[in-house]
């Protein structure tokens, strides 16, 4: 139902990203929200049209204003051998914070971890985008694994084992590019070629030119 009122929790998991970025975002009024006496309550129809709002001010733009060259590399493309959720999570974001853009590993690692406790990142088609945005991070950037054995544990939409990984960490006040690069490579991996492409490549070097052809 449009007028059915949300707490902050479940804003958080509808949105998949954490209370506190909901609770941010409402303190500063960059989300539709009402706060009856300390708490903040929000309506499910005024945050799903500021959800389509910002992903269709956003999706044209984003496929010129990515450059993969900028946020990937390709010593942050892994092959990941555990088919368990957790253990693979941990190694790319462990691999994630070598980059020089990540200020602290722990915090990192236990946020994408946290954040994928909340709500599955799997979006089907055998792939899962984990993302968040963190003071402690500089400026955006990802890394990529590569499961050809497949996780099966991720939950995801389709109930399909997840094979790709792309996990984005950005800096907080990044939102808008946070935003055009989850469509960026949600976009790209509706490509069933592409897909098939990255599982069937043996290098990182190789998915690596994969994924910055523009």
């Amino acid at each position: 139902m449009e007028d059915e009122i949300l707490t902050i929790d479940e804003v958080a998991k509808y949105l998949r990203v954490s209370e506190r970025t909901v609770y941010d975002w409402a303190q500063k009024g960059d989300i539709p929200s009402g706060k009856f006496g300390t708490v903040w309550r929000f309506k499910k129809g005024e945050i799903e049209r500021w959800v389509n709002n910002r992903l269709s001010n956003h999706r044209s733009a984003a496929h010129g204003s990515i450059q993969v060259e900028s946020i990937l590399s390709p010593d942050r493309v892994l092959f990941l051998d555990s088919p368990v959720k957790k253990q693979a999570l941990t190694v790319l974001a462990e691999n994630l914070a070598a980059a020089s853009q990540v200020k602290n590993k722990s915090e990192l690692v236990e946020e994408i971890l946290r954040r994928e406790e909340l709500m599955s990142t799997a979006i089907g088609r055998g792939i899962a985008i984990p993302h968040v945005r963190l003071a402690s991070v500089t400026d955006l950037v990802v890394s990529v694994g590569i499961s050809k054995a497949g996780i099966a544990d991720f939950q995801s939409l389709d109930d399909e084992p997840v094979r790709l990984i792309f996990m984005i960490a950005a800096a907080y006040n990044q939102h808008a590019y946070y935003l055009q690069t989850l469509s960026f490579f949600s976009a790209r991996l509706k490509n069933r070629e592409l897909r098939a492409a990255l599982l069937e490549a043996d290098r990182a070097a190789d998915v690596y030119k994969l994924l910055a052809k523009v």
